[in-house]
């Protein structure tokens, strides 16, 4: 049973990862947006959860990678955000 849980969590990782890049290649998301970069996010670390079960080192290094990517997105994207609403005011 247990193991049915660590699957779910991972295909649903799995599913918004890969949905991210089917929503980016049909111009419905922008690689430098929250939708994008939260999907990939989220993503990632229900991948890396799932890992915990079945751990495999390939995975679990690109799991952290794709993290820290996602990251940088979301900064680059609250600073852009933030420089936007200083030049409003």
């Amino acid at each position: 049973m247990i193991a049915l849980l660590f699957d779910i969590i991972g295909m649903t990782g799995t599913f918004l990862v890969v949905g991210a890049f089917f929503l980016l290649q049909l111009n419905k998301a922008s690689p430098t947006g929250l939708v994008y970069n939260m999907m990939n996010l989220t993503g990632a670390i229900l991948l890396l959860i799932s890992l915990c079960y079945n751990f495999n080192l390939a995975s679990f290094v690109i799991e952290i990678f794709w993290i820290a990517a996602s990251l940088i997105g979301l900064y680059k994207y609250i600073k852009a955000k933030r420089t936007a609403n200083v030049e409003k005011a």
